[in-house]
C-alpha cells in the first residue's frame, strides 16, 4: 500500500502498526519477520527437540563455512525491498546499513553519534530550523557516481517524496533540503526538533545516484540497490542474498571476503543449519529452546554464543474510552496484578528482559516507574484499587485482552496472565482473552473497539523520543473528550494529557542534553501515574557463530555490522 508523502499524527500511527509492530508467534519463542503481512508477519510453529536432531534438515549453502574468507549467515527473515525510499522492516534496513552509508551513524559498540558522510556534526540554527552539514569530498558510489551535496539532497527528497513507509520520518519534518554548496548540505525543519541528527541515522536516509533511481510517488526498485557502502549487492533473491566487498570504499575496508545470507525457512532449519556446520552464522529467529540448546552445548559445539539487549518494547494498551478503563483505579490495578517475572520464566525461559517503562533500559534516563509504584504481582493493592472503583466478589471485573490471532506467543502471554490474575484475585476479576484476524484488530485499535491489546514497538532511531511522542501525545482533544486525533488516538489508548503534550513539545526543541532529559523523567513519572499502557517485556537478541569467527556483534542500536566479521 503505497503512502502519501506526509501523514498527520491522527492517522500515522496505525500505519506504523500495521509496518513495524511484528507479531510474536511461538509459545516458546518470539519471532520478528522481516516479511510484511500487514503489520504482523506469520510464521510457522516448528519445535526442535533437546538433542537437535528432529526437524528438516536443509542442504549445506554452496558456499557454507569452506576457508575463502566469506562469511556465511542463515536468517529466517526476509526482505521486502532494498529501496532505501521503501525499506521499513528490520532486515532490509541491515542489509541497507552495510550496503550504503549515512549523514551520520554511531561509534561501533557505543551510542555515540558520530559524522560518516559529514565531515562533522551540524551547524544547527538558534531557532534550531536549519542544519547546516559538511561532507566529505573523498566518496564514489557504487556505479562511479561522486557522491556531493547534490546527491545527497536528491536521495532525502526523493525518500520524501516517493511516499514509501518511512517517508514520514522526514516528510512530516523537513520543510526543504537543498546543496548550498558543492560539499555543503542544508536541510530546514518545519519545527524544531532535538533527535533530527539521530534521525539521519535511518538507514534510508542513504545516498543514492541520480541518473540510476528517480523521484516519483510508488516509483521503487525492490531488487537492487546502488550506494556507497563497503558492500554492493551482487544478488537479490527469495533465497539468497549475496554482497560483495566495494574495493573502492572510501572508509574502513570488510575484514572478510563478502557475506552470503541464506534465508531458510524455518527455525528449525536455521538450527540444523548450524550445529551441522552449514552455517558460519545463525541470526534471527530461533525459538527459546534452540537458543537454551544452543548456549547449553556451546563448548561441546565449539560454537561461540552472542547476548545483545534490544529496543524492541512490548506492552498493553488500555483504552480509556472504554468502560472499566475509563477509570483511573482500575488501570492502577491492572497494573498491580501483572507479573513480569512470571511472563518472563513461563514464556520466554528467562530470555526476556521485565520492562517497567516505555522507554528501554538501555537508555540512561529510563526509570522504573510502574515497579516502583506497582510491583509485579501486587495482588493485595490490586484488591484495594478495585475495591476503591467499586469492584469486589459481589461485583467482579470483567478484564478483556485483545490480541492477533497469528500471535502464539501473545495468547501464551493472554492466557498467562488470566492464570495468574484469577489466581490471584478468585472472583474478583475475570479475564477474558480474545483474538481477531490481525489486519481486523490493527484497524479497529484508532477505533477505539479493544479495551485492551498486547502489542510491540519497533524504533525507528535510536533516541528517547521515538518512545514516548507516539503514545503520548495528541494533537487535538481534551480531558473530557480524550485524544480525538492523533498519535494516541491511533495506538488505542485515547490517553490524552496537556501536561504530557507540553513536555513533548519541550523536549523535541530542547537542545540542552541535561533538561531534555529531565522532561523525559517526567514524562515517564506521568506515565506511571495516568497509566494508559503497561509496560510489560524487553526482548533479547541472540547470534551464534561458529568457533574462528571475530568480530561477531550486535550493536546497542541493534544493527549488525558485517564488515568487522572475519574469519
Amino acid at each position: 500500500m503505497a503512502m502519501l508523502p506526509s501523514y498527520r499524527r491522527s492517522s500515522l500511527f496505525q500505519k506504523i502498526w500495521r509496518l513495524r509492530v511484528r507479531s510474536l508467534v511461538s509459545p516458546k519463542r518470539w519471532r520478528s519477520l522481516g516479511q510484511f503481512i500487514g503489520l504482523f508477519s506469520l510464521c510457522c510453529l516448528l519445535i526442535v527437540s533437546c538433542n537437535g536432531n528432529s526437524g528438516p534438515q536443509t542442504q549445506t549453502p554452496a558456499n557454507s563455512t569452506e576457508s575463502n574468507g566469506r562469511i556465511t549467515m542463515g536468517t529466517t527473515l526476509t526482505a521486502r525491498t532494498l529501496d532505501p525510499a521503501d525499506a521499513y522492516e528490520i532486515f532490509p534496513g541491515i542489509l541497507l546499513y552495510n550496503l550504503g552509508d549515512r549523514l551520520y551513524t554511531y561509534a561501533p559498540g557505543t551510542t555515540d553519534l558520530i559524522p560518516q558522510l559529514a565531515t562533522e556534526l551540524p551547524t544547527i540554527s538558534a531557532d534550531g530550523l536549519t542544519y547546516t552539514i559538511p561532507l566529505r569530498q573523498d566518496v564514489t558510489l557504487h556505479d562511479g557516481t561522486p557522491f556531493n551535496a547534490e546527491v545527497m539532497a536528491f536521495s532525502i527528497q526523493r525518500f520524501m517524496d516517493n511516499g514509501g513507509r518511512p517517508a514520514f520520518l522526514l516528510s512530516e519534518k523537513v520543510e526543504s533540503v537543498e546543496a548550498a554548496g558543492e560539499y555543503e548540505l542544508t536541510i530546514n525543519l518545519k519545527e524544531p526538533f532535538a533527535a533530527f541528527t539521530a534521525l539521519l541515522t535511518f538507514w534510508g536516509v542513504t545516498p543514492i545516484p541520480p541518473e540510476a533511481y528517480e523521484i516519483g510517488t510508488g516509483t521503487f526498485k525492490p531488487d537492487s540497490f546502488i550506494g556507497s557502502g563497503p558492500y554492493k549487492l551482487a544478488s537479490f533473491s527469495p533465497d539468497v542474498i549475496k554482497l560483495d566487498v566495494n574495493p573502492d570504499y572510501w572508509g574502513e575496508k570488510p575484514l572478510n571476503q563478502g557475506v552470503d545470507i541464506q534465508i531458510v525457512s524455518n527455525s528449525a532449519n536455521l538450527y540444523n543449519s548450524f550445529v551441522t556446520s552449514g552455517l558460519d552464522i545463525a541470526y534471527q529467529t530461533l525459538d527459546p529452546d534452540q537458543i537454551a540448546k544452543l548456549e547449553q552445548d556451546a563448548s561441546k559445539g565449539g560454537w561461540q554464543v552472542i547476548q545483545a539487549g534490544t529496543t524492541v518494547i512490548n506492552f498493553m494498551t488500555l483504552n480509556q474510552k472504554l468502560e472499566p478503563f475509563n477509570d483511573l483505579n482500575v488501570r492502577k490495578a491492572i497494573a498491580a496484578m501483572i507479573d513480569r517475572s512470571l511472563i518472563n520464566q513461563r514464556v520466554f525461559q528467562g530470555q526476556a528482559d521485565p520492562l517497567y517503562s516505555l522507554i528501554p533500559t538501555s537508555f540512561d534516563i529510563y526509570q522504573p516507574v510502574f515497579k516502583d509504584a506497582y510491583g509485579d504481582g501486587n495482588f493485595e493493592q490490586a484488591k484495594d484499587l478495585l475495591a476503591q472503583a467499586g469492584f469486589s466478589e459481589s461485583n467482579p471485573l470483567t478484564f478483556d485482552i485483545w490480541y492477533p490471532s497469528a500471535s502464539t506467543t501473545r495468547s501464551i502471554v493472554a492466557n498467562t496472565l488470566k492464570e495468574s490474575i484469577e489466581k490471584g484475585l478468585p472472583g474478583i476479576v475475570n479475564v477474558i482473552v480474545n483474538t481477531a484476524e490481525v489486519t481486523t484488530l490493527w484497524e479497529n485499535v484508532e477505533k477505539g473497539v479493544y479495551s485492551s491489546v498486547l502489542s510491540n514497538w519497533y524504533p525507528d532511531y535510536y533516541d528517547a523520543d521515538t518512545f514516548i511522542q507516539p503514545f503520548m501525545s495528541c494533537d487535538q482533544g481534551s480531558l473530557a473528550t480524550l485524544c480525538e486525533q492523533g498519535a494516541s488516538q491511533g495506538s488505542g489508548s485515547f490517553y490524552y494529557s496537556d501536561r504530557a503534550n507540553d513536555l513533548i513539545r519541550q523536549q523535541q526543541a530542547e537542545q540542552d542534553p541535561a533538561a531534555r532529559n529531565a522532561q523525559f523523567a517526567e514524562l515517564q513519572k506521568i506515565l506511571g501515574e495516568d497509566v494508559p499502557y503497561i509496560p510489560l517485556w524487553q526482548n533479547k537478541d541472540y547470534v551464534f557463530a561458529q568457533a574462528g569467527l571475530k568480530g561477531v556483534a550486535i550493536q546497542p542500536t541493534q544493527q549488525f555490522l558485517l564488515w568487522q566479521i572475519s574469519k
